[in-house]
């Protein structure tokens, strides 16, 4: 056998092994992710749209990846079926009244479960054990809404917009109020006509203060204040 038949198998072989042992570590990989090399047990729940959901997709407990989605079947017209394998390691922590619900890895990306905490009294829960479930919000749902509140907003400007256009026209009490300036200055006139309204009034009273016929009158008010004040003060003095 010459030197190079030699080399070349020895070269196929480098190469084959190469292979063999990615394949391997490929393959490694993968079953952790599915947790296929994991003690795990199983947990069921029931939905009535699983909003694209998949076999694999991650199942998450405190915001930490405990397990994935291994199957999905279809119970009848109005419910699926969602098989969970989640890793033993946190089985101390998945309570009888954990929730489970369906969301997205930020706004677009995979779907994914989310299971809730439970009560601390509760029981554990157990191998197999159905879970209460919790209804995702459709994206088509939310789609509406947005347009909607997005209608109502441009009916909105539109209305202030004709208001504002009346109002720089002229139109309307608040519009001439604004562009009449002989309606401004008697609105000013008013107002001062009624601080000085006001300001007589005051003096008038001074006046009825001194006034001996209302001496008696007002020096009691001022009794009657001082002993209110004088009994208040002493209830929220505290005792001794």
């Amino acid at each position: 056998m010459d030197t190079h038949t030699q080399k070349f198998k020895f070269r196929l072989g480098l190469f084959v092994a190469g292979g063999l042992a990615i394949f391997i570590l490929a393959i490694f990989i993968i079953g952790k992710q599915k947790n296929l090399f994991n003690p795990v047990f199983k947990l069921t729940s029931n939905f009535h749209n699983i909003s694209g959901l998949q076999v694999g997709n991650k199942i998450r407990f405190s915001g930490i990846n405990v397990g994935t989605v291994d199957n999905i079947r279809i119970i009848n017209d109005s419910t699926v079926r969602i098989d969970m394998l989640i890793k033993k390691d946190v089985w101390q922590f998945i309570k009888a009244d954990c929730s489970v619900a369906i969301a997205s890895e930020g706004i677009i990306g995979d779907k994914l479960l989310i299971i809730s905490q439970g009560s601390s009294d509760e029981d554990l829960a157990k191998e197999g054990q159905q879970l209460q479930s919790t209804e995702p919000v459709e994206t088509d749902a939310i789609m509406k809404s947005l347009r909607t509140t997005g209608e109502n907003a441009e009916v909105i400007t539109k209305q202030l917009a004709e208001i504002m256009t009346k109002i720089n026209k002229g139109d309307g009490t608040l519009g001439r109020l604004i562009q009449d300036k002989s309606m401004a200055d008697n609105l000013n006139k008013t107002m001062v006509n009624l601080k000085e309204s006001s300001k007589s009034l005051d003096q008038n009273m001074t006046a009825v203060k001194h006034n001996f016929l209302f001496n008696g009158y007002f020096d009691r008010k001022a009794r009657e204040a001082a002993d209110k004040k004088k009994k208040t003060q002493e209830v929220a003095a505290p005792k001794k």
